[in-house]
């Protein structure tokens, strides 16, 4: 191919000029002897720089205005408010090798949360959007050689490393925790059922969910040989949850974990079943006992839908007896007994739960944050599931799959964050804010340029 005067004048010895997409680049090359062909062969050694008209040589590391300055801005138009996202994700370790590198880590990571935010479900997708929104990525990053195949994109998040990608997104939001109004802290497990591959398992992650704010704060990959008692521990290490309360199901309810808690300066409140001995048994006899005084209760009224339903909140206190039957569950100050009636019609059905917890609350108080629980599964299980399509997802090789679950996490939460900041989101459900996004540029900005920690 013969390439213009202007690119041959940067041609030197020991160098070649390749021409991709539209674009000149300057490589260091060498010959080498192959035994096998009886010959020399070329091989690459490493990356110069891109040749344009207008600006000449841009070494590799170089903008076309000169060196970055350390801690500038990877963004070529800073919007009205500031993006954070790139500043936090664009320090994660390149899993590719440094030859024939034709996209930054900062392109893959933009055109990925974008095309996630705006309903892309596979690499196919997120190319496609990519394609299609190539002008409008434009106006924050080069993209000088346009937008990675889905080849690029799957091979890019197989190989990344997901404990560092994990440990990035908890910095994003580590300060968020501590300005919104909500004390309660759900941890909760979730399967994303279609991401196994042959003999291996789907991806089981459990997350920590401010129930109020609706924001995930983290989460943990459970191991393949392993379940949520395991890895709820990992997560309680990394986790703040001084001066809040953590609420987990029957499953996390284990006086190790209740113990790690405590000692962080937390509050717990565990769901009580069958699984801690006579634990249960002693708490549901105590509660059936009808001589006992009853003075921290608390009954709330819920109506909608076409039902009525009535919760009785009955907290106890002053568990010496219990204690003392259970001695490795010293961290217990109450226990609790919800009894919930719903009447749809003239049909009334009733049922009976308890808690333990460390808690020596109101009623009204604790019964409050035992229903926000429940948000993890309303807002952020079922949203994943029926917003994102995560259960149906076909990324299933490698480090893919949790990978990309980080990512739809990243994406509910700029966009629950967009509902309560921007007055014109307030109303739109995800998936309506979603298409808002693939519909409509501005939009997208909105959600995308916003400082979330």
């Amino acid at each position: 191919m013969v390439h213009p005067e202007w690119v041959l004048r940067f041609k030197a010895k020991n160098t070649e000029i390749r021409y991709v997409k539209g674009k000149y680049y300057l490589y260091n090359i060498t010959s080498v002897w192959c035994p096998e062909k009886k010959r020399t062969k070329k091989v690459t050694l490493n990356y110069v720089g891109s040749i344009s008209e207008e600006y000449g040589l841009i070494p590799s590391g170089m903008a076309k205005k000169g060196k970055k300055k350390a801690g500038e801005s990877p963004l070529k138009v800073v919007p009205k408010e500031e993006v954070d996202f790139l500043d936090a994700f664009e320090s994660i370790e390149d899993p590719r090798s440094a030859k024939n590198q034709l996209y930054t880590v900062s392109e893959i990571l933009l055109v990925t949360l974008c095309g996630v935010i705006c309903g892309a479900n596979g690499w196919c997708d997120i190319e496609n959007y990519g394609k299609s929104k190539i002008n409008h990525l434009r106006q924050y990053l080069d993209h000088n050689n346009g937008v990675p195949s889905d080849d690029t994109i799957r091979r890019f998040y197989r190989n990344i490393d997901p404990a560092a990608f994990e440990k990035l997104f908890r910095e994003w939001v580590s300060n968020l925790v501590k300005k919104v109004e909500a004390r309660a802290i759900a941890i909760d497990g979730k399967c994303s059922r279609h991401s196994f591959d042959g003999d291996g398992n789907m991806l089981h992650m459990i997350s920590a969910f401010a129930t109020e704010a609706r924001i995930v704060l983290g989460q943990e990959k459970v191991s393949d040989k392993s379940n949520e008692i395991t890895a709820i521990p990992k997560m309680l290490d990394w986790l703040d949850v001084k001066g809040h309360i953590v609420t987990i199901d029957a499953m996390g309810c284990q006086y190790a974990i209740a113990n790690q808690i405590v000692k962080k300066e937390g509050d717990y409140i565990f769901s009580l079943k069958g699984n801690q001995g006579t634990l249960a048994e002693d708490v549901k006899l105590y509660f059936e006992n009808k001589n006992f005084e009853k003075s921290n209760s608390y009954t709330d009224y819920d109506k909608a839908h076409g039902r009525m339903e009535t919760r009785e909140c009955k907290v106890v206190s002053g568990l010496k007896w219990l204690r003392e039957l259970h001695p490795n569950w010293q961290t217990i100050n109450a226990i609790i007994e919800i009894k919930s009636t719903r009447e749809i019609g003239e049909t009334s059905t009733q049922e009976t739960r308890y808690y333990v917890s460390s808690m020596d609350a109101r009623a009204d108080k604790v019964l409050k944050a035992i229903r926000s629980h429940w948000a993890i599964e309303n807002s952020l299980h079922w949203v994943l599931d029926m917003s994102f399509n995560e259960d149906y997802s076909r990324i299933r090789k490698e480090n893919a799959p949790h990978v990309m679950a980080i990512f739809r996490h990243i994406a509910l939460n700029l966009l629950q964050t967009a509902k309560k900041t921007q007055e014109t989101f307030k109303r739109q459900s995800i998936v309506g804010l979603r298409k808002l996004c693939g519909w409509d540029e501005q939009k997208l900005d909105l959600v995308i340029a916003q400082k979330i920690s």
